[in-house]
């Protein structure tokens, strides 16, 4: 049982500290998967359930991993204290796949307004903000001088 706990850790600790490579290879694959199995259902399939639901599931992974390399960059060129870890990166992008797959499903109503751009928009981010806050709120600088970074 102690094994899994550090194998566990060790992933914790590899997402803690996001690098281009860690980064780029999952956009990629969610991209091509996305965009692909997208193409594939509009060229393909007849408007049933099951494929608009795979359209939306699709649409959220397509948006996710084109956003992804984009939202890693403004994170390396606009530091926060603290460092946002792989797992803000990601939760940030796929507020961006849920906003994108959102709005094309309340296209299908014809509900979406500016109004209802803006409002999901804003929504979305004081969500994320009151997050970050909360991260930020519990964060504590390393004591162990092994763990500073020079």
């Amino acid at each position: 049982m102690d094994s899994v706990f550090a194998v566990a850790a060790g992933i914790i600790r590899h997402v803690e500290s996001p690098n281009n490579k860690s980064i780029l290879l999952p956009a990629l694959i969610l991209m091509l998967v996305g965009w692909g199995g997208l193409y594939l259902i509009i060229t393909e399939t007849l408007p049933y359930v099951w494929s608009r639901w795979g359209f939306f599931l699709l649409a959220l992974m397509a948006v996710t991993g084109t956003v992804l390399p984009v939202v890693y960059f403004f994170h390396l060129r606009f530091p926060d204290e603290p460092p946002a870890d792989g797992n803000v990166i990601v939760r940030q992008s796929m507020w961006f796949g849920v906003y994108g797959a959102t709005l094309a499903w309340l296209q299908l109503g014809r509900l979406v307004t500016v109004y209802v751009i803006l409002g999901l928009g804003l929504g979305l981010i004081a969500i994320e903000y009151f997050i970050r806050l909360r991260e930020r709120a519990h964060w504590a600088p390393p004591t162990d001088p092994d763990e500073r970074t020079s």
